[in-house]
């Protein structure tokens, strides 16, 4: 009698091995290291410098987004930022990008319908609306 305790023991041992190991292996991939069979995308590669900055003012739903660089191509300044602040009030967000070279401004508010001439005269302006 004790053998027949043994087998069966064994029996229901090697049945839940075999559940566990199938069980453990149903989620997973079978190919291990080689080159993957589905349609994966690649990930995108994250957003860095300007493009990122940009993506920030962009999620600010701003109905306008405007970059400021100096004419000449240098970093701007103090003097420069108060320029800026100070005839362009209307703007919410000013993001500085670009090593200091450009400013992202995001507005609701139509810049040409204010002072947008008067900042163009000292800065280069984009408008990155549809861009």
């Amino acid at each position: 009698m004790p053998h027949k305790i043994c087998s069966s023991s064994l029996i229901v041992t090697l049945t839940l091995v075999g559940a566990i190991s199938l069980t453990s292996c149903s989620g997973g991939s079978t190919n291990l290291g080689g080159p993957s069979n589905g349609s994966s995308s690649p990930a995108a590669s994250p957003k860095s410098g300007f493009e990122a900055d940009l993506d920030y003012v962009r999620k600010g739903q701003y109905t306008y987004v405007w970059v400021f660089s100096r004419k000449d191509g240098k970093p701007l300044d103090k003097d420069d930022g108060a320029f800026l602040r100070t005839n362009a009030p209307q703007v919410v967000d000013w993001v500085t990008s670009d090593e200091g070279k450009k400013v992202i401004a995001g507005t609701n508010f139509d810049l040409a319908k204010g002072n947008l001439e008067l900042l163009k005269k000292r800065f280069n302006a984009e408008d990155y609306r549809g861009r």
